[in-house]
């Protein structure tokens, strides 16, 4: 339980410091034959610092919980 902790720490972390993930996909335009067109269509994926400040909250109840047992 204290590895998952640290482990969940870490990704809230991640999640604080980077707020967006952009990704692209390859779209067919124009299909005459042989000849084909693609565009590449840029995409987003946004969320909030608090998304992560709240997933390391849960790491540290992780973290907090596994030193109470001992």
């Amino acid at each position: 339980m204290k590895t998952a902790g640290i482990i969940t720490i870490l990704i809230g972390l991640a999640l604080t410091i980077f707020t967006a993930f952009t990704y692209f996909t390859k779209e067919k335009v124009v299909d005459l034959g042989e000849i084909e067109i693609n565009a590449k269509k840029k995409h987003s994926l946004n969320w909030s610092p608090l998304i992560g400040i709240g997933v390391m909250g849960l790491g540290g109840i992780f973290l907090w919980q596994s030193t109470k047992k001992q």
